[in-house]
């Protein structure tokens, strides 16, 4: 418990003292929001805000990750690494989309290909690398199948070894790709990605800490409850990790919201995308992503519908402009009333899915 307020703590002071320095450095690099031609036009004022301050919660986030486990003298396991090395990698991808944007001076980066393929490099990697870690009671830090709450009755490895370890790393490619462009859609107003990520990744914290709690084989279990136990590889140490990324975007908000200083960029959103699909993977708990991450399902299945109409009615329109809070900005909502309430809305689907987790372990009592 100690381990994870101190991840907390260290995560939010640093990016909370330090985002004004990274501010001064990137307008002295000329790192400077672009802003599209054809999106809202209270959105011009934005236009040469600092980005790329993904760059600080990263840090932030693997700073306080590290400091808590040194300060407790405890050593990191795959779960922890896994989910920043998903994170920091996927950064990485972002940070060449951004940069590329600041040095064109446009609002393209890299190719839509370009960031796709290089996703798949990340998610391949952390999904091979996920798959030779096992620990003492034979559980893989990597499921090979596929999860709800809890492992469903399907195994990949079903298929054979190699076929089914390569549809195993396409089903974690799809995860992930999805996710951090989900959160990459809603990233468009000060502060709405970082607040939704917050509640997110903090659920699945909260998770994490719960299956540790409940781990089969620990004393802290009773035998009443045996049958409601988890198969969990350190789940302790990603909470300590979700404390860590948490910490670091409550002191980048401090910053982000509204009228915001700095923008987070793709170096943000993809990260932050990686580690939430990070999280769901090592939990046991992919499907239910889709709950937890509610906010940004509804975002990004927006922009889905705008297009699939938009082809068939040969021009027509559902929404005024997607995503969905582009929207609300052209029927004149305020951007900080958009904001407040999508984030009750990132709220209520993370209670939504934290409330069925407990659920399904209720059932099992």
């Amino acid at each position: 418990m100690i381990a994870i307020l101190i991840a907390g703590a260290v995560g939010m002071l640093f990016t909370l003292f330090m985002t004004p320095l990274f501010i001064r450095l990137f307008h002295k690099l000329h790192w400077g929001q672009f802003i599209r031609e054809d999106g809202p036009e209270g959105h011009y004022s934005k236009r040469g805000t600092a980005t790329m301050g993904g760059i600080v919660f990263t840090i932030g986030s693997v700073v306080g990750y590290g400091a808590s486990l040194l300060i407790v003298w405890d050593v990191p396991t795959a779960s922890g690494l896994l989910v920043l090395g998903m994170m920091v990698g996927l950064a990485g991808i972002g940070f060449i989309d951004d940069f590329l944007k600041v040095r064109k001076q446009q609002s393209l980066g890299l190719g839509g290909w370009s960031k796709i393929a290089g996703q798949v490099i990340v998610a391949s990697v952390f999904a091979i690398v996920g798959l030779q870690f096992v620990n003492s009671e034979g559980v893989r830090v990597i499921s090979t199948g596929i999860s709800f709450i809890r492992e469903l009755p399907f195994d990949f490895l079903a298929f054979g070894s190699v076929m089914g370890t390569i549809l195993l790393v396409i089903w974690i490619v799809l995860i992930t790709t999805a996710t951090s462009n989900a959160v990459n859609v809603t990233d468009g107003l000060d502060g709405l990605a970082t607040g939704a990520s917050i509640v997110s990744i903090g659920a699945f914290g909260l998770i994490g800490y719960w299956q540790f709690n409940q781990t089969c084989g620990s004393e802290r279990v009773a035998e009443s409850l045996s049958d409601a136990c988890y198969h969990a590889y350190a789940p302790l140490d990603m909470t300590i990790a979700a404390s860590a990324i948490v910490g670091s975007l409550i002191g980048f908000l401090w910053w982000n919201t509204s009228p915001a200083q700095i923008f987070m960029g793709d170096t943000g959103s993809l990260g932050l995308g990686g580690a939430l699909a990070a999280f769901a993977i090592i939990s046991r708990t992919e499907l239910l992503l889709v709950l937890i991450g509610g906010l940004f399902v509804i975002t990004t299945g927006s922009v889905i519908l705008q297009r699939i109409y938009f082809k068939l009615t040969h021009g027509k329109r559902i929404f005024l402009m997607s995503p969905l809070h582009h929207h609300f900005e052209l029927k004149g909502w305020a951007e900080v009333t958009i904001v407040v309430r999508f984030w009750i809305i990132a709220g209520i689907c993370a209670a939504a899915g934290l409330g069925l987790f407990y659920l399904e372990w209720w059932s099992q009592v």
